[in-house]
């Protein structure tokens, strides 16, 4: 039996050497009598402190004296126990816990002998409890929190969520994130985030979310990916933090920055800002911008008259017509008093464009401002005397420019007022030459200035076969006026419409007259037609209604188009050519080389010839590359069925070589120059 003991003996201790436990005894006055290594090598105390000593009496055993109490008083009463827990500190400051269970011995006799049993380290075990109870009071901090699985259905939200949205746990759950949106977002928004979360594995940003009861509001969000043990992405955490307020805040700070409290404009420190922008913007893109200064003329009157709060109200409407004047990208600022400034941008990248839009804005600003007023019961008027200045993409001082425009405001006042006048005075100059050319180009339009002339086109040198009708301008005091002045200038204000109907009736009723006499019966007549005039949706309407009116046989007018101008919208223009040759008109392609040519619309294109620009013509013999191009149009538009015409033939080389390539009409100075009727109707 004695050998039998010794060898279960044996056996229970090489399991606990084994095991992460250890094994200890103590006797009826529950003295340790023996102690496994275990618990001298983790708590690193010597075998002799504890033998012969009680557990309570051990030093680094973090336990209330209660504790002890209670935990004697089971001892005492020789009960069993288990996972009974205590904190142990050792000598260099570190600390661990362990859990003991113990039985109580008995002899045969039945009398108490002590208490056997075991130990371990719970030390991880109670981390992980600690790290489980701090994350649970995280969880139902003050932020938002919600846990998704990988499709981002919510499987659990803490009650400031609720608190935050209104949405219930329940409510919420199994719910996809849509739930929150709150349609300021695109989809792509959204797909960016994904996107991310996919790649990266988190995402922070501001999302404007809706609440249950339709509220939206802003939040800072931040959403991390969980990867669990196996290597996987299976979770979502997501926190909700709500900035609305703060970002309420931030943007009433802002305003009352940078906005001028009585009209709500920018004020100088932001319009300074925005200045340096549009500098910065002209570095990089080389167009230009403007700056308008205006003052209030007599405005110390209106004050005296009718009050201070009237003479407010009177700049917070000036405020609201200003806003309206300009484009949306412009800005509008009140600079102090009854002073304004208009900064105008991407104007363009020539300087006379620029001036041109500038002063169109204002003289817009002109009339809108010279508008009655309603202060209250009264009804007042006020001009602005208007200042302007244009900069480029030449370094400039932002003091400076502001005293320019400043400058030429106080000229338009010394100029009478209620006007507008720009820094620089060549350019006031070039403005006002062009204001005087379009009030001209009107009054020429009402009296019948213009006057057409007539350049013969050849066949083979020596046949007229028609003519290419040219408008011209005889003004009364300037005398003939280049149509390089005038029609670039009518196509922007709108008058080549009228111009150019003019121009077709005119030459329709020259047809007709033609029509009478067996001589010039079958002369053929080209109109040239604007990109503004064929772009009008009735403008194959007017072509039959002139040709109506007047007589003219259709086979006998032949449009010129540009080719930048049939290529634009190459359907519309295809459907109108196609009605038009319908009737017996023809098409010619004109200046056809010097654009975009693409053969894929060309062979398209309901035409009738080709003409060569004078560009290639007038090389023909100098340069070996423009005669190539000349040979190979020549060729391109015999293989597609079109005749070929060239303008521009002042030699009788470049005749001769047009006619050897099989270009038999050609027009130009070696046979006339544009002339009037009478003189073309002599040369025939």
């Amino acid at each position: 039996i004695k050998r039998l003991l010794q060898e279960s003996e044996a056996r229970f201790r090489a399991l606990v050497t084994l095991s992460s436990d250890w094994f200890w005894e103590q006797d009826a006055e529950f003295r340790f009598i023996e102690v496994d290594n275990h618990l001298l090598v983790n708590s690193r105390l010597a075998y002799a402190t504890i033998l012969g000593t009680r557990r309570w009496d051990q030093p680094g055993l973090n336990l209330s004296e209660a504790q002890w109490d209670q935990h004697r008083a089971v001892l005492q009463q020789h009960q069993e126990f288990r996972d009974f827990e205590v904190q142990r500190s050792n000598n260099d400051g570190s600390s661990y816990w362990i859990s003991i269970s113990g039985t109580p011995i008995f002899n045969a006799m039945g009398q108490f002998c002590g208490y056997r049993g075991i130990g371990k380290d719970i030390s991880k075990r109670k981390q992980v409890e600690e790290e489980l109870r701090i994350a649970a009071i995280a969880f139902e901090s003050q932020e938002g929190v919600l846990v998704t699985n990988e499709q981002f259905e919510i499987l659990r939200s803490n009650r400031a969520f609720s608190r935050m949205t209104g949405y219930s746990a329940k409510e919420v759950l199994g719910q996809t994130l849509d739930i929150l949106k709150s349609g300021r977002h695109e989809e792509a928004f959204f797909d960016t985030i994904r996107h991310q979360l996919h790649t990266i594995g988190d995402w922070k940003g501001e999302v404007w979310n809706r609440c249950k009861n339709g509220d939206v509001c802003l939040y800072y969000m931040t959403t991390t990916g969980v990867i669990h043990v196996d290597g996987r992405l299976r979770h979502y955490v997501t926190t909700l933090v709500d900035i609305t307020q703060k970002e309420a805040a931030a943007k009433e700070i802002e305003h009352l920055a940078f906005y001028d409290a009585l009209t709500q404009l920018p004020n100088r420190r932001l319009l300074m800002d925005r200045m340096q922008q549009a500098f910065a913007a002209c570095l990089r893109n080389g167009r230009q911008g403007a700056l308008l200064c205006l003052d209030l003329d007599h405005s110390k009157n209106l004050n005296d008259a009718l009050g201070h709060d009237m003479g407010d109200v009177l700049l917070q409407q000036v405020a609201q017509r200003l806003k309206c004047c300009v484009r949306e990208d412009d800005t509008v600022a009140r600079f102090g008093g009854d002073e304004f400034l208009v900064l105008l941008e991407d104007l363009g990248t020539h300087a006379g464009d620029a001036a041109e839009q500038t002063q169109q804005m204002g003289e817009k600003i002109l009339s809108a401002l010279n508008q009655p007023y309603q202060l209250g019961s009264h009804t007042a008027h006020s001009t602005p005397s208007i200042g302007a200045v244009l900069f480029n993409n030449q370094t400039h001082n932002l003091d400076e420019l502001v005293k320019y425009a400043d400058l030429a405001m106080y000229a338009a006042k010394a100029e009478g007022r209620n006007t507008i006048r720009f820094f620089d005075p060549m350019m006031q100059a070039a403005v006002s030459a062009r204001i005087a050319l379009e009030n001209d180009l009107r009054r020429a339009l009402a009296e019948q200035q213009f006057q057409l002339y007539y350049q013969v086109q050849m066949k083979n040198g020596n046949t007229a076969i028609g003519a290419e009708a040219l408008i011209r301008w005889h003004h009364p005091e300037r005398g003939m006026v280049s149509p390089l002045q005038f029609i670039g200038l009518a196509e922007e204000t709108g008058l080549i419409l009228p111009m150019g109907l003019w121009v077709l009736q005119t030459a329709c009723e020259q047809l007709r007259r033609w029509q009478q006499n067996p001589r010039t019966a079958d002369l053929q007549l080209a109109v040239n037609v604007s990109a503004r005039q064929f772009r009008q949706p009735n403008f194959t309407e007017q072509v039959c209604a002139v040709l109506q009116q007047t007589g003219a046989r259709p086979d006998r007018l032949k449009l010129e188009l540009t080719e930048s101008m049939a290529l634009d919208n190459v359907e519309d223009t295809i459907a109108k050519m196609t009605a038009l040759r319908k009737l017996g008109l023809g098409f010619s392609l004109d200046d056809f080389g010097t654009g975009q040519s693409s053969l894929s619309y060309l062979t398209r294109l309901p035409l009738d010839q080709l003409k060569i620009d004078q560009s290639f013509v007038r090389n023909i013999g100098i340069q070996h590359t423009d005669a190539l191009i000349v040979q190979t149009l020549i060729g391109m538009a015999h293989s597609l069925g079109i005749n070929v015409i060239a303008e521009g033939v002042e030699t009788e080389a470049q005749q001769a070589f047009l006619q050897q390539h099989g270009c038999t009409l050609c027009q130009g100075y070696l046979f006339s120059r544009p002339v009037p009727l009478d003189e073309f109707e002599r040369l025939l």
